[in-house]
């Protein structure tokens, strides 16, 4: 962790960073056809996506729209958000008072029935194109939103009406609560109509306008997104970016100029098609999600959907968020080192005022200004002290320094970080054993403890990097005393406690009691502390229930430090068949995008890792990986890797160094030539520490390295992401979306917004399907495991549901009875006539009792007073219909009790 004055008075790229262009580094590599390239990781539709964890996204890190079917009519709604659009009155909490707010959606309605879609997210131009296919003819559609103006251009050529609807400014989290009684809402918004010019202005009563903008120019709509505050110059902003924008060529022009220099950065290929897709996926989404110049993005990232999580959280969310951003060389998109510096008020006022004199801290959940109602927990003045937050945001700040050596960071990470260690001082003593011990403070997520591991990891963390920063400050002695005394990390017999007294003994989706390992790689297998982490990881990731898709990318990062290659690959791979959705998008209760984005750091850990002074290249390259390639990776030290690794083996490591740091590299080539260098030797562990002034090459001696990089073979091939078209089988899912009428699924965080048996039981949404896909004996179902609060299967009432018209010999059902088995008839009505059907389906908690199969259990239910540990099946029923007669619709009985719960329904054809 050593910083030479060199590095930081004299880096190549200092000063650079913090508002660096995509262009500025950006290289033409030979031998990378990027549109070639990209286009085979783009995501392909050739269904209708349901909801916003099916369908394409877009965004510039301020305006941001998404694509999918309007829930129960023939459109397509096109989400209209932007990342500045909230709320301004902290003193009603992150929830409602500076929560995101959406802005509006468009709908795109053609005239004929809509059939099916052919549409492609091309990556390397960033745009959505193709058509929708209705009975009337197909409308061909384009749309981008623009990579530095705040444009959406849609381009849509067919018989359609587009419409903009303006949402209500209020907190999404109405999904998990209604409004505190004494809040009151913001006003309608007003709709000006000018020629061929509208403007959509949203007062706020805070203060502050958000404002909408849009025109038709031939068969393109233009349509623009402002907010201001405290002052109300949006509007003013919106009719000038759309009435004076530059024709579409010139805007798709300057459009496409951005993203292409932004992904020739740097380049990644691995032999898993699924896998690397999805990485240049996230790089896509985080470009589309993120700027330096924006706000740091909520957990949602940029687009709006119903959530509780409406703002920024702040002890995992927003770290995972950006630890993609340091190795694929964009850090342009890292806007944590300028929002820490503009908000050092903030910090301070985030503290009880006897605090207030030498520290900082930020609260749990706060908006993108860390602005929020109350104060940072402290022990002895709060049930749950979550005091170490601060910190792991400064450590992400550090990761910039580190990553760009550039001495305008440390100015902002040096004095907040002294506050922040500051105010961990407060609560440090000396105990009966001569050590510093910590009061009791909480471990994010699973509860309290003295000497709580979590924060021990930041402490030593926080006085490590001020005393490498800066060993003369006048407080270095306390740091290199806090150093010295601190109490050792509690263990057990199954690894890493919660804190003294607290072990680890319940499923937990947070690795907080494991910071020390990662990301802080204060403890590791080089430091000799391999048993310790391994027996630590296995008797987390043991507990099911409560994991969720960032456990197993925490998996899978830590595996990759142990150099267990093969075991971060199944951590990785089985957070992709869990939990992550057609899109690549993520949800808990509500969106969430820090977890896929974590999934691709995963990848980067995997292939090349930075930590403690060193560069291990292929440090945990899965065993079935033969072949990768990395180019102008960043690694710590303002360090661009480029490896090559064929057949199993390391062909080249070629290093350029940007801002004149000592290099440590770890290469596991055996018998290596170091070309470029002034002089270097290998160390005992086969390090090799090299001195050279800008490019150093290392490869195996009496070896000719093909110096060549481009995309490698793929040994794994898969299917797109997206919603590919499905097989060439008999059957056909039917979408329910329309029809939804009862919340049977809750989440662990609200057991009590579903009820499924009218005694508020419902299904525990983790540990069904998060993709909302199933398939039992041969025929798949498509089922709604999504939003809080969101209906999610069908009680019959007595309803009518139309049917894909057809000849079908079977009704496939996904369905469970509540309160018992239930024995009844359902109408089924063809083109000729109505028939009954008998239909008959098992209780949820009972073993099937009419030739059922059980296509989905979960080994708990939620109850309005917690989870009980209860068997619960969603089953698999074959209704039999008349093949000869055509399939008109299904009328469901009365409401009756016991109830029949249908989830999804698939046809089988003839």
């Amino acid at each position: 962790m050593d910083i030479s004055r060199r590095g930081l008075l004299g880096g190549a790229i200092a000063g650079t960073m913090l508002g660096a262009l995509p262009a500025a580094h950006a290289q033409q590599q030979p031998g990378i056809d990027w549109l070639s390239f990209l286009s085979t990781c783009d995501m392909v539709w050739q269904r209708i996506p349901r909801a916003w964890y099916e369908g394409p996204f877009l965004g510039n890190g301020f305006l941001a729209a998404a694509v999918y079917r309007e829930p129960g009519a023939n459109a397509v709604r096109i989400t209209v958000d932007h990342s500045q659009v909230q709320d301004h009155r902290p003193q009603f909490g992150n929830e409602w008072g500076v929560a995101r707010l959406p802005v509006g959606k468009l709908l795109l309605t053609p005239k004929g029935a809509i059939t099916g879609v052919d549409m492609r997210l091309d990556l390397w131009n960033a745009e959505l194109v193709g058509t929708i296919n209705t009975d009337r003819g197909d409308l061909k559609i384009r749309l981008f939103v623009h990579a530095e103006t705040d444009i959406l251009s849609l381009e849509v050529d067919g018989d359609h009406t587009l419409v903009f609807e303006p949402a209500e400014a209020l907190s999404p989290r109405t999904i998990r609560e209604p409004p505190p009684a004494n809040f009151p809402r913001n006003p309608k918004p007003v709709t000006k109509a000018e020629r061929d010019l509208t403007v959509v202005v949203q007062p706020m009563i805070a203060g502050g306008q958000t404002a909408t903008a849009y025109r038709k120019r031939g068969n393109t709509l233009l349509l623009s997104v402002k907010h201001s505050y405290p002052n109300t110059t949006a509007e003013k902003q919106v009719r000038d970016i759309v009435r004076y924008a530059p024709p579409e060529r010139l805007l798709r022009q300057q459009h496409q100029s951005w993203w292409h220099a932004f992904y020739q950065k740097s380049f990644l290929s691995i032999p898993d098609e699924l896998l690397q897709s999805f990485y240049w996926i996230q790089l896509y989404k985080l470009a589309s999600a993120s700027r330096h110049s924006g706000p740091i993005m909520a957990t949602t990232g940029p687009w709006i959907e119903p959530t509780p999580w409406p703002s920024l959280w702040n002890n995992l969310n927003v770290q995972l968020e950006y630890w993609l951003a340091y190795g694929s060389n964009h850090l342009e998109l890292d806007p944590i080192p300028r929002t820490i510096k503009a908000t050092q008020r903030i910090l301070i006022d985030a503290l009880r005022p006897q605090f207030r004199g030498d520290s900082m801290g930020v609260r749990r959940s706060t908006d993108a200004q860390f602005d929020d109602a109350g104060f940072v927990g402290a022990p002895g003045f709060s049930a749950d002290p979550e005091i170490g937050n601060l910190p792991w945001i400064l450590h992400n700040v550090w990761l910039h320094y580190r990553h760009s050596m550039d001495p305008k960071v440390l100015d902002i990470l040096f004095p907040t970080l002294r506050r922040a260690m500051n105010y961990y001082l407060h609560f440090l003593s000396t105990g009966m054993d001569g050590r510093l011990h910590l009061a009791p403070t909480f471990s994010p997520e699973y509860g309290s403890a003295p000497d709580c591991n979590f924060d021990l990891a930041l402490i030593r963390w926080s006085c490590q990097t001020l005393l490498a920063i800066k060993p003369d400050d006048p407080l270095a002695p306390k740091w290199r005393e806090v150093l010295s005394e601190l109490v050792d990390y509690p263990v057990d017999a199954k690894g890493f406690m919660v804190g003294t007294g607290v072990p680890f003994a319940k499923s937990h989706r947070h690795y907080s009691h494991m910071l020390a390992v990662y990301p802080l790689y204060l403890v590791s297998a080089e430091s000799g502390h391999r048993e310790l982490i391994e027996k630590s990881l296995n008797h987390w990731i043991s507990f099911e229930g409560a994991l969720r898709g960032y456990s197993f990318t925490g998996a899978s990062s830590i595996c990759a430090g142990l150099g267990h290659g093969d075991d971060a690959l199944k951590y990785l791979r089985e957070f992709v068949a869990r939990f992550a959705q057609a899109n690549t998008m993520y949800f808990e209760a509500g969106p969430v995008i820090e977890t896929p984005l974590s999934g691709a750091q995963s990848l980067h850990d995997m292939l090349c890792q930075s930590w403690g002074g060193v560069i291990r290249i292929f440090p945990a390259v899965p065993g079935t990986w033969r072949d990768v390639a990395l180019q102008d990776f960043l690694a710590e030290g303002a360090f661009l890797v480029t490896a090559s690794k064929k057949d199993g083996r390391t062909e080249f490591v070629k290093i350029r160094g940007l801002a004149g740091q000592p290099l440590k590299l770890r290469t596991g080539i055996q018998n290596p030539d170091v070309r470029g260098a002034r002089k270097w030797h290998r160390e005992a562990d086969g390090t090799l520490v090299i001195e050279f002034d800008h490019e150093v090459l290392v490869h195996e001696k009496g070896r000719t390295p093909d110096l060549a990089i481009g995309p490698v073979p793929i040994s794994t091939p898969a299917k797109p992401w997206g919603l590919p078209a499905l097989p060439n089988q008999p059957t056909l899912t039917v979408d329910l979306a329309a029809v939804l009428n009862n919340d049977g699924l809750t989440n662990e965080f609200q057991m009590n917004d579903g009820d499924f048996d009218g005694a508020g039981n419902t299904y525990p949404a983790a540990q069904l399907p998060q993709t909302g896909y199933v398939e039992d004996d041969g025929i798949p179902f498509e089922f709604v495991n999504g939003n809080e609060g969101a209906a999610n299967n069908i009680v019959p009432i007595g309803q009518t549901i139309p049917l894909p018209p057809g000849k079908y010999p079977t009704m496939h059902l996904l369905a469970a009875s509540d309160n018992g088995n239930t024995t009844t008839t359902l109408t089924v009505t063809y083109t000729d006539g109505a028939a009954q059907v008998p239909l008959q389906i098992t209780d949820w908690r009972t073993p099937p009792a009419y030739g059922e199969t059980e296509a989905l259990r979960t080994r708990q239910m939620h109850t309005r007073n917690g989870t009980a540990e209860t068997r619960l099946t969603i089953f698999h029923q074959k209704l039999q219909l008349d093949p000869a007669r055509d399939l008109v619709s299904i009328t469901l009985p009365a409401a009756t009790k016991p109830r029949p719960h249908i989830f999804a329904i698939t046809l089988q054809k003839q």
